[in-house]
């Protein structure tokens, strides 16, 4: 009876565990089938080109891969980086209070798109400038930037690396710009540089605080690396098997490849194998290899992903393009550029797979700061605007919200802006009675008004305010963007709807 008894439990036991399995099964299957279909694809654009101090004469459709005629975008976001910008002391003076010639020039072609310029980062004639379609602006958190100097043995910023990283759909980028020491000779310094650029690269973001933490890692530049020069001793001999063809057998030789493959540099990362002609050393202004140097691939992207830092998704990327830009004769240098698709989490797929009870991105954002619709506002006296936010928030003391035309192009183009902190009731309170000195924080769902002093200008037509969050370590997010409101004289205020536009956020 005993062991009957004992039998009944051990299948009742089995019967429940084989139950359980099922059911483990059946939500695993839902989770991977939603997750399946919530991963979207971010389209990222890279171009890397030595501008050898020269100006932007060139029109540089060919160079972003932009058709002629403004069209559906092709990609998500731009990552620009460019080495050897004029760098002498009056340039240096002037682009403190306007855009270097060269992004300018690339501005002024994406802002026809819709593009806006997150961040731009210089060293010297190192610059790295981020652009984004206007729509995912609201999606945008934790932008940082951060360099390195490596020349005189890091005391002059001739060499070196700048890098912006930002969080956004949930996932983290991080790109970096480099130039390297230069010259065949010079292999072991340009180890050395991409070890100091590793190890002095710092971000304030925990998860992300180094290049390798992030998601996603595009690193591009002049990184100067030369085809082995005890296997092809002359330029003749490398043009020689350029013109056959065997850029194979040159790539086979390359001293990055190499080092890749011996674990000394850039071993974590990806570079897919060029099948165009190296792009350095070229007379200027002409198509023939200047034979002062042996030919070489110096102009690099590369990428990185982790596909399994989150438990709940697989991240991914594909390489689209790899290619040289041979037209633009300008320096010694041809451009390079890359796309990339990776796959990024959209908010109304995160809606439907937490309907399920199932998780999702830990890291997802949400919108946190909702403006109510403005009409309108007058020159000459003061505006202001009511907001709310949907979650709890903790105000960092530089909190702003800046006054933008609505066809700006830069997250730099504010024409006013105020401290949440200072210019908003009611006041933030602080959390806990005892915190004196704790940043203040908005209950969700209450209303707060801020109020901007009259504003000084001729323009008219549509404006928009933009919600930043700026922590002590200048690592800024945008929680808010308001729908577009007119700016008109007192005595004019008829109050069209036809100036009125929806939001595109």
């Amino acid at each position: 009876m005993q062991l009957t008894l004992s039998l009944m439990n051990a299948v009742e036991v089995c019967r429940r565990q084989f139950f359980l399995l099922i059911i483990v099964c059946y939500c695993g299957s839902i989770l991977c089938s939603s997750l399946g279909k919530s991963m979207e694809n971010f389209r990222v654009y890279t171009v890397t080109y030595n501008v050898g101090t020269s100006n932007p004469s060139k029109d540089l459709h060919d160079m972003l891969s932009l058709s002629p005629k403004p069209d559906k975008n092709s990609y998500d976001l731009y990552a620009v980086s460019l080495q050897e910008v004029k760098a002498q002391p009056q340039n240096m003076l002037l682009d403190v209070f306007f855009e270097d010639p060269w992004t300018d020039a690339v501005k002024t072609l994406l802002e026809a798109r819709d593009y806006v310029k997150i961040k731009s980062v210089r060293l010297q004639g190192l610059i790295l400038s981020i652009f984004c379609l206007k729509k995912h602006l609201i999606n945008l958190r934790q932008i940082e930037s951060e360099y390195t100097r490596t020349g005189l043995s890091g005391m002059w910023g001739n060499k070196g690396a700048v890098a912006i990283r930002l969080s956004i759909y949930g996932v983290s980028l991080c790109f970096v710009n480099a130039h390297l020491s230069a010259h065949d000779h010079q292999l072991k310094n340009r180890i050395e540089d991409y070890d100091n650029i590793m190890t002095s690269q710092t971000f304030h973001i925990r998860e992300q605080s180094a290049i390798l933490f992030h998601d996603y890692v595009f690193w591009m530049g002049d990184l100067n690396f030369r085809i082995n020069e005890d296997v092809f001793k002359t330029p003749a001999e490398v043009e020689a098997l350029i013109k056959n063809g065997e850029l194979k057998k040159l790539y086979e030789n390359d001293q990055l490849y190499t080092c890749m493959r011996k674990g000394d540099a850039f071993s974590q990362f990806t570079e897919q194998p060029p099948t165009f002609p190296p792009t350095f050393k070229f007379e200027v202004g002409s198509s023939d290899y200047d034979h002062k140097r042996r030919p070489a691939w110096c102009d690099r992207i590369l990428y990185r992903v982790s596909p399994h830092n989150y438990q709940n998704v697989t991240l991914h990327i594909e390489q689209k393009s790899y290619k040289s830009h041979p037209s633009y004769q300008l320096s010694d240098h041809r451009p390079v550029s890359a796309n990339f698709v990776i796959k990024v989490i959209y908010k109304s797929e995160v809606d439907s797979v937490r309907s399920r009870g199932l998780q999702v991105f830990s890291h997802f954002e949400e919108t946190v700061v909702k403006f109510d619709r403005i009409p309108f506002w007058y020159t000459d006296e003061e505006n202001s605007a009511t907001f709310k936010v949907t979650q709890p928030l903790q105000c960092c003391k530089n909190d702003w919200i800046g006054v933008f035309k609505d066809k700006f192009s830069s997250l730099e183009d504010y024409m006013m802006y105020e401290y949440v902190s200072k210019a908003s009731t009611p006041v933030p309170e602080a959390q806990g009675a005892s915190s004196a000195q704790a940043p203040p924080s908005f209950t969700p769902n209450m209303k707060q008004t801020i109020t901007f002093p009259e504003i000084k200008t001729r323009s008219r037509g549509l404006f928009r305010l933009i919600y930043f969050s700026l922590d002590e370590d200048n690592v800024q997010s945008i929680l808010g963007v308001s729908d577009p409101f007119p700016l008109q004289e007192k005595e004019s205020s008829s109050h069209d709807s036809s100036s009125e536009s929806s939001s595109s956020y």
